[in-house]
C-alpha cells in the first residue's frame, strides 16, 4: 500500500475529473491521500472533498507564499479550532519562502510560530515547506522543539543535505516528491540515499511536479509509484519495502489518521 502524503486535489485543473483520479489512485495501489491546505478561504473545499472520498484526508494552514496577500495573522487559536474536524490530521503548509517574490520575512516567521504553536498544541504533525530560507528554517525550528515538542516533516524536500541533516537530529521526517527522478537531480539523489528509509515519506505535491516518467502532464495522487520505485532504486531495495516503510512512517507521525482508519471512524 502506498499512501500520498501531499496533493493539492482542490487545485487540480478545472476539467479533471476528481471520481477518476481516485479512482486511478486505487488501482496503482495508493490507498490514502491527504489533501493540503494552502489558506483557509480554500479549507471549506477542501474540507468537501475529504468528506466524500473515505480514503482522503486534509491539513489545515497558510502557506508562505499566502502571507503577503493576506495580510490579517493566522492565529494558533484558529488553526487549533479548525483542527477538531475528524478528518483533519496534518497542520500546515507552513514554513518559509523567500524565492518567490514579494516577501515580508517577519510576517512569513509570525506564521509560521503560530503553527508551530498550533502544532505543539494539538500533536498534529506540523509540514514545512521551505525554499531559499535553510538558515532561518533551521533555526527557528531547532529553537521551538527545544521550547516544546511537535511532530513535523518538510514535504517536498529540494535542499542541502546540511538542513537534511538538521532536521533528522531533531526528529522531523523527511518527504520526498517527484523531483528525485528528474534527470538533473543528483545532488537530491544522494540525499535520498542519506536520509534513513524509516525516516522517509513519499508525496506527489498534485498538481504540480509530475515525475518521469508523466513529466508534462497534470500530476495526481496515483503518480506518487514512481517516487516509491525511485526511492528504491537509489537505496537498492524492493518498491514493495519502500511502500510498506513509508506506509508505516506516515501512521506514525500522523497519529490522527491512523486512530481514525482504525476505529473506522
Amino acid at each position: 500500500m502506498l499512501i500520498d502524503s501531499h496533493c493539492h486535489l482542490n487545485l487540480l485543473s478545472k476539467d479533471t475529473d476528481l471520481d477518476s483520479v481516485i479512482k486511478k489512485s486505487m488501482e496503482n495501489n495508493v490507498q490514502y491521500l491527504q489533501t493540503i491546505c494552502t489558506k483557509l478561504e480554500d479549507l471549506p473545499s477542501i474540507l468537501e472533498i475529504a468528506e466524500k472520498y473515505e480514503n482522503v484526508f486534509a491539513s489545515v494552514g497558510v502557506h508562505p507564499c499566502e502571507i503577503n496577500e493576506n495580510k490579517h495573522s493566522t492565529t494558533a487559536s484558529q488553526i487549533i479550532e479548525l483542527t477538531n474536524h475528524p478528518k483533519i490530521i496534518g497542520i500546515g503548509e507552513t514554513g518559509l519562502d523567500y524565492y518567490h517574490q514579494p516577501f515580508d520575512k517577519k510576517l512569513q516567521k509570525d506564521s509560521l510560530l503560530q503553527h508551530i504553536e498550533a502544532a505543539a498544541a494539538t500533536k498534529l504533525p506540523l509540514i514545512v515547506h521551505t525554499r531559499e530560507a535553510e538558515e532561518n528554517t533551521i533555526d527557528i525550528l531547532t529553537s521551538e522543539m527545544r521550547n516544546s515538542p511537535f511532530p513535523a516533516l518538510i514535504h517536498c524536500f529540494t535542499s542541502s543535505k546540511n538542513l537534511a541533516q538538521k532536521m533528522l537530529d531533531i526528529g522531523l521526517y523527511i518527504s520526498m516528491s517527484g523531483i528525485i527522478t528528474f534527470k538533473n537531480a543528483t545532488d537530491l539523489q544522494e540525499i535520498v540515499k542519506y536520509v534513513p528509509l524509516e525516516r522517509l515519506l513519499i508525496e506527489t505535491d498534485a498538481p504540480y511536479l509530475a515525475p518521469t516518467p508523466m513529466r508534462g502532464k497534470q500530476n495526481e495522487p496515483a503518480f506518487v509509484k514512481y517516487v516509491a520505485e525511485k526511492i528504491a532504486e537509489l537505496k537498492n531495495i524492493t518498491s514493495k519495502e519502500v511502500a510498506n516503510v513509508t506506509t508505516d512512517n506516515f501512521k506514525t507521525l500522523f497519529s490522527k489518521f491512523d486512530k481514525y482508519v482504525n476505529n473506522g471512524l
